[in-house]
């Protein structure tokens, strides 16, 4: 399936889910073990981690689940489990292939968009027991891959068309199954090195981080397994270098997503071997990305840009991967080895909660045509508000109802726009709030860069202007959010 075909496959969805919701909501009247208060995640260990990640350099994607058996990239659900089929199921060959091409990890589909589920979950979804090959994949993946001295990551969907899990659809009963699954998935299987999520605030899932609340899975993942890294596919939506709810950016190379160069965030790229990500009748005897191409144009230049490559094979219906993949795969062994750590990177701060500015009542010095202050506070990256045409600065201010804290503060111009240009127009800034009267300086700046990020005391306000000086300087987001951290 392709995203043309998304609306199609919702309709299926929601007239085939209804007869598994009596499962989740038994399900969701048994509490899942999430910590009550937010998890303060110590920067520096984070930053370790970070760094960890991108010493590993290269991995192994495997997308495996009922597309494999369907000729598509979702797989239709309203189709049984007992498609699934994969007979001869060898993950110590993936294993081993892995290992060839002098990759460091690999991360398993342990449930796509359709909702079937790799492992033998309790939650009532429809998974491998009740498929004709009834045996936990993921425990045969994590095992083989560790045995081999690699580490392993796992993919959770967030969409799911089985449980009618989708935008405008969202209910508490389905964050529970949610988390319940997540839950099984971090307590069954040993460390993971990171949960890769997908279908969650995309263009084309739209399913929010407002409707689903990312903090609450952030906390859960962090209070399970501190040390598992948490990745969402959101690059869409935040584009540019920058860690919005995500611990490692994530571009996904084979839908056209670009890193920027000089990058100075811990990333992700995703492309496949073959044409797409699960398997089709073609493959065994279709051309592979060669490998010099993924060496060369992909792997060595993404790893000088704080970018990490994980590279897509797909098994075939035997549950195995076919022979111009093995052979691909040595190939790139032959031309690549991980010669050591990865490029440093500096800390970077990650932004885990909503921006409590979003949507909020602005205003501003002045606004050139129809490009007005409420455009720096829609939670948008391609909108902006520009200051007057011929004015070398200006202010945009957010006004709350009642008194709001924050500690943490975000200035992104709009170099995304080609009538903006791709330079910062910013020479300096500040950020004040009103107190008693008077403006109160927070913050303020004379380095420009297109992301301008701040720790600050924790400050409360009703009114918050931040002023720019500069040529005719513009603002796509301006961000207040109130982060946990640590004690002390």
């Amino acid at each position: 399936m392709n995203r043309r075909e998304f609306a199609k496959a919702l309709a299926a969805a929601g007239a085939f889910s209804s007869g598994l919701w009596p499962a989740v909501r038994t399900m969701a009247a048994t509490p899942s073990p999430v910590a009550r208060d937010h998890v303060a995640v110590d920067p520096d260990r984070l930053l370790a981690l970070q760094q960890a990640f991108l010493d590993l350099r290269f991995g192994m994607f495997i997308h495996l689940n009922l597309a494999t058996f369907e000729e598509r990239e979702w797989g239709d659900p309203t189709l049984s489990p007992k498609l699934f089929d994969p007979k001869h199921l060898d993950t110590d060959q993936w294993a081993r292939a892995a290992k060839s091409a002098h990759m460091g990890y690999a991360c398993l589909t342990t449930k796509h968009h359709d909702g079937f589920c790799l492992w033998p979950t309790r939650t009532g979804s429809a998974n491998v027991m009740q498929s004709s090959y009834p045996h936990d994949v993921v425990r045969r993946y994590v095992d083989s891959f560790r045995k081999a001295g690699l580490k392993v990551c796992l993919y959770f969907s967030i969409l799911d068309l089985r449980q009618d899990i989708r935008a405008r659809t969202v209910t508490p009963e389905k964050i529970a199954l949610i988390k319940a699954q997540i839950t099984e998935l971090l307590t069954n299987y040993g460390p993971l090195t990171a949960l890769i999520l997908d279908g969650w605030n995309a263009s084309w899932s739209r399913i929010s981080y407002a409707e689903l609340p990312y903090r609450e899975i952030y906390d859960l993942v962090k209070s399970l397994q501190p040390d598992c890294l948490l990745t969402d596919h959101n690059a869409g939506s935040y584009p540019g270098t920058a860690l919005y709810y995500t611990d490692i950016k994530q571009y996904e190379q084979h839908a056209g997503q670009k890193i920027p160069s000089d990058s100075p965030v811990p990333s992700q790229s995703g492309t496949t071997l073959q044409s797409d990500w699960f398997w089709k009748k073609a493959y065994p005897t279709s051309e592979l990305a060669s490998a010099k191409t993924i060496v060369e144009e992909w792997l060595k230049p993404f790893n000088n840009n704080h970018c990490n490559l994980i590279l897509n094979v797909a098994p075939n219906r035997d549950g195995r991967f076919d022979d111009n993949a093995v052979a691909r795969l040595a190939e790139i062994g032959a031309l690549w080895k991980n010669g050591g750590p990865a490029p440093k990177i500096g800390r970077s701060v990650t932004i885990t909660t909503p921006d409590l500015a979003a949507g909020k009542p602005a205003w501003a010095s002045a606004s050139d045509e129809a490009v007005g202050p409420d455009q720096a506070f829609d939670d948008n990256f391609r909108t902006y508000w520009l200051a007057d045409r011929g004015k070398n600065e200006g202010w945009i201010e957010v006004r709350f109802d009642a008194p709001v804290s924050f500690n943490t503060l975000s200035i992104v111009e709009p170099l995304h726009d080609e009538d903006y240009g791709d330079t910062s127009r910013i020479a300096s800034y500040k950020v004040e709030v009103e107190r008693d009267g008077a403006w109160v300086e927070v913050v303020s700046g004379t380095t420009p860069a297109h992301y301008q990020f701040h720790e600050v005391a924790r400050t409360t306000a009703r009114r918050v202007r931040l002023s720019a000086a500069g040529r005719q300087p513009g603002i796509t987001e301006f961000g207040l959010y109130d982060e946990p951290r640590a004690a002390g």
